[in-house]
């Protein structure tokens, strides 16, 4: 199982309930949905108050020119593209962590220094920084850093720089439209019980009487919307 693999794992998870769906939706639920919304006074979501706030944190700038560029590149090495989609950077991923900085700043002082570590890693052993290194240079001072369990003790600062980017790396793309593609995820939907199965019924001598077949939901009858008469009276049944 590659990273990317192991990724998308944990992220199925931790993070399916709360993804945005746009993938369950067709073109027609969209457009019923906005004008219900514009019907009814303009839907909900971002308050006034959160809107101005993004607005202010995305006309400010956290990262340096270079620090951006190494983030990309670290994003790139935590989910690089594959034959299935794009990488974190096509994803958006840099400007999500950008975002992350300002948006929480406890991030800012760990992350700037993790990227400072980075360098001075780099540099002792190479000569140059993170970006002028090759990239089997980079990867070699990753390697040191990416598994926690194998790191030696004096990597223990850069094991939870990397971590932290790694889990906004992950957060950044398993949530933006790529990510969500990538998994497979098409929203919440109703779930069906067609009762046991034959044959678990069959190995305990079992079997549904008529009366139970005929009162259960039947699979043609799925869609059907229920109908009520004023006394709650359900009018068809089958």
């Amino acid at each position: 199982m590659d990273r990317r693999q192991h990724l998308k794992l944990l992220l199925a998870g931790s993070f399916g309930a709360g993804f945005l769906m746009s993938g369950g939706c067709t073109e027609e639920d969209r457009r019923t949905s906005e004008e219900i919304i514009r019907n009814n006074g303009g839907g909900y979501g971002r308050t006034p108050e959160e809107k101005a706030l993004d607005e202010k944190l995305r006309s400010e700038t956290f990262f340096t020119e270079e620090e951006m560029k190494m983030v990309a590149v670290l994003s790139d090495i935590i989910i690089p593209a594959d034959g299935d989609s794009g990488s974190a950077t096509d994803a958006g991923v840099p400007d999500f962590i950008e975002f992350m900085m300002k948006d929480y700043p406890p991030f800012q002082v760990p992350t700037r220094g993790g990227l400072m570590w980075l360098n001075s890693q780099c540099r002792s052993r190479f000569g140059s920084g993170f970006l002028d290194c090759s990239q089997d240079q980079r990867m070699e001072v990753i390697d040191d850093i990416a598994w926690p369990d194998s790191a030696s003790s004096d990597m223990e600062y850069g094991v939870r720089f990397f971590n932290r980017m790694r889990n906004l790396a992950a957060t950044g793309f398993f949530t933006s439209e790529m990510g969500i593609q990538y998994l497979g995820y098409v929203g919440n939907r109703p779930g069906f019980w067609d009762g046991v199965p034959d044959n678990v019924l069959r190995k305990h001598g079992l079997s549904y009487d008529r009366k139970t077949l005929e009162e259960c939901i039947k699979l043609e009858e799925r869609s059907r919307i229920a109908e009520w008469d004023e006394d709650g009276n359900l009018l068809n049944r089958s």
